[in-house]
């Protein structure tokens, strides 16, 4: 199976996060999901303020699963209550999973990180939660679009040497 994630800049939140990137800029969320088809499953991190506008995207499959990424311990921030304290991860495609694995939740509960040098940085666990959600295996090819710090695609190449493969 070929996988990719997707994690870019949050609707409107590039220049905030990224102005030192000469490259930064706003992503077309309408071609993203048109590339995103020409994988077997793929997943896209976004910011839920603006999950009904990509989930209204005619780009956007039908068939798309919501799920959460629930932070217990995340940044508050002045003068916003309620605090933005989940985030949502749409899912196309993947491996059934059957009842041969435990059962996977259509949520995680992971902590953010703290001091990896970019906004988002996904910790561990979000990242294992999301490989087992899609039934990844080792011998599938993961594609991290936006690969940032590289902490997810450095949590893919453990969750392999886990499995004795990679």
């Amino acid at each position: 199976m070929r996988f990719a994630y997707a994690d870019p800049p949050y609707i409107g939140q590039a220049k905030k996060h990224y102005s030192d990137d000469p490259q930064c800029a706003e992503v077309d969320h309408g071609t993203l999901l048109r590339d995103l088809g020409e994988y077997d499953a793929w997943a896209l991190s976004l910011s839920s303020p603006t999950l009904k506008q990509i989930l209204t995207l005619p780009e956007c499959p039908d068939d798309i699963r919501v799920c959460a990424w629930v932070k217990p311990f995340c940044a508050f921030k002045k003068n916003v209550n309620p605090a933005y304290a989940w985030e949502p991860i749409l899912v196309h495609g993947g491996r059934s999973l059957g009842s041969q694995v435990a059962t996977v939740t259509d949520w995680v509960s992971a902590n953010i990180t703290l001091k990896k040098g970019l906004a988002g940085v996904k910790p561990e666990k979000f990242c294992y939660w999301l490989f087992r959600f899609v039934g990844l295996t080792p011998e599938d090819e993961f594609v991290d679009l936006y690969p940032g710090s590289g902490a997810v695609s450095q949590a893919w190449e453990v969750w392999c040497q886990q499995r004795g493969f990679c």
